[in-house]
């Protein structure tokens, strides 16, 4: 057996302190704690006092659980950007913030009662207020240790909130700022709806998932027209069966070419007749008559839209709790890409139905509730769910020799982020700020978007094209834990009271009590 030589104390490798490993769930809470312990934070405000500002605009996340990896990521981003920029010369002051009102919050706090078994409408209000202040409190410190535990580096000790009471009368002031300049106003429109948490949502409340829908196709019949037309019926096609008792007119495209064909047979389950005359565009009658069952037609006479002016139909439901005349309109939002060139109107269920209820003084029928049913005065359909409709919907239409096709189609659709349940389009009096006319603010945030450097360029055409689209903004909510739209109405007017010094004592008592003043108090207090 040879002796053996041990070379390891003639290798000469580099020495560290460092440990082999790296135990970060106990060195991570040391470090955190030595910046604490050496005033890390106000060091670096004291060696960047002077410089150039650096501010981030923080969209605050809301009080309502644990983070997760999208809350942790975006604010793990933002301390990346904060921090290169306290390197690079700037002073990077960052508050951290809290988004404490809302749907959210409201949501979890509406989950225990209906864990518990507890009616939600049987609590005061400002009860209710009290158990949301404190269950978003609770999160906002939650939320807080988690950051810092993340190693984000920022101003904890001076957080904001939307909840604190300086924050609430900051709100109800610029609140008033609109009213005073009359901007602020109550009006009737359709919005997103969601009958499950009875309210209305912003558009930042709404997701696209995949929604299984019914498409049918409805004949109305002409009462009036051209005499050429005795006999015929306008076809419309609608992905919304529960809107057609809130039918009120029919839209056509005045340069859009129409057919006015005649049926000359048809497939075994067809709902249509021989010799039936119909009027469908003429670009999508081979897709109509294969949805309707229909093998063979003959083509009477083509026209364009514009021919169609003064042309009335019935309700297809006509003798059943609806009989009242539907015009034909001409509306340039009309297309020929699906359907049947013609446009069902429920001035109560869309934006544009709206618009071009109010150019023509067409009713807006209130047919649904709050919860998504029909209204007890809806003939047929009295108590029926929305969601529920469109079996009953189409089985009244065939019993009314209305209903041409149906088919079912999956395609994306709007739904409360929430309750994740689907939306619908729903008219009811909410408060909304005018985008448009002296003082508003589309033209001053067009501007604004124009004054701002972009990175990358294309996000100020993407928020450009949606500023000058958007509709009228939509600020009321039929929910409690939030910032009250503080403003009186006259009952008989309907108009609302503008005085400054009503405002001024709002705002006052709001800063001292927040916005639970509102609720709290006789409207004495505030009228003086």
């Amino acid at each position: 057996m040879s002796d053996t030589t041990d070379y390891r104390k003639t290798v000469f490798l580099p020495r560290t302190d460092f440990p082999m490993r790296g135990d970060l769930p106990k060195r991570e809470p040391a470090i955190l704690a030595r910046w604490e312990a050496m005033g890390l934070w106000a060091k670096l405000r004291a060696a960047a006092k002077g410089r150039k500002k650096f501010i981030l605009h923080d969209g605050p996340p809301y009080a309502n659980g644990n983070l997760h990896i999208g809350t942790a990521l975006n604010k793990i981003l933002k301390d990346v950007i904060n921090r290169t920029r306290q390197m690079a010369g700037f002073d990077a002051d960052y508050i951290p913030g809290w988004d404490c009102h809302g749907l959210p919050i409201e949501w979890r706090i509406e989950e225990d009662y209906r864990k518990s078994g507890r009616d939600k409408d049987a609590v005061p209000i400002l009860d209710f207020r009290a158990e949301c202040r404190a269950y978003a409190a609770h999160w906002m410190e939650v939320q807080a240790a988690e950051f810092r535990r993340l190693g984000v580096e920022g101003d904890f000790a001076q957080r904001y909130a939307t909840m604190d009471f300086p924050a609430e009368a900051a709100i109800a002031a610029e609140i008033g700022k609109f009213l005073m300049n009359g901007a602020l106003y109550r009006g009737l429109r359709p919005v997103m709806w969601s009958p499950v948490e009875k309210t209305a949502l912003a558009e930042a409340e709404i997701e696209y998932h995949d929604h299984k829908s019914t498409a049918i196709w409805v004949r109305f019949p002409i009462v009036v027209g051209r005499e050429n037309f005795a006999g015929a019926a306008v076809v419309i096609w609608t992905t919304t069966p529960w809107t057609m008792p809130g039918n009120r007119a029919i839209a056509y495209g005045p340069a859009i070419e129409y057919a006015l064909l005649r049926v000359g047979d048809i497939a075994a389950g067809s709902s249509a007749r021989i010799n039936d005359r119909l009027l469908v565009a003429l670009s999508l009658v081979p897709e109509f008559c294969q949805s309707a069952g229909i093998t063979q037609h003959h083509l009477e006479r083509v026209m364009r839209g514009e021919e169609l002016s003064g042309t009335v139909c019935h309700h297809p439901l006509h003798g059943h709790g609806y009989d009242y005349s539907v015009p034909l309109l001409p509306a340039d939002f009309v297309t020929t890409d699906q359907g049947t060139g013609f446009v069902h109107i429920a001035p109560g269920h869309g934006d544009d139905d709206f618009v071009l209820g109010r150019q023509h003084d067409l009713e807006v029928p209130d047919t649904v509730g709050p919860d998504g049913t029909f209204n007890p005065w809806v003939p047929l359909f009295a108590g029926l769910h929305v969601y529920k409709a469109a079996d009953q919907v189409c089985e009244e239409l065939q019993k009314a020799g209305a209903l041409l096709g149906r088919e079912e189609f999956v395609h994306s659709y709007p739904h409360s982020w929430r309750s994740k349940a689907p939306l619908i389009f729903r008219a009811t009096p909410q408060w909304f700020i005018r985008m448009d006319g002296e003082g508003c603010i589309r033209e001053k945030a067009l501007k604004a978007i124009e004054e701002t450097h972009f990175v990358p360029e294309q996000g100020r055409n993407r928020l450009r094209a949606m500023i000058a689209a958007r509709p009228d903004w939509c600020i009321s909510r039929q929910r409690a834990w939030g910032v009250p739209i503080a403003v009186f109405v006259d009952r008989a007017a309907g108009t609302p009271l503008r005085d400054p010094e009503v405002m001024a004592r709002i705002v006052a008592a709001f800063e001292v009590e927040g916005a639970d003043a509102w609720y709290a108090s006789p409207p004495e207090r505030f009228l003086g």
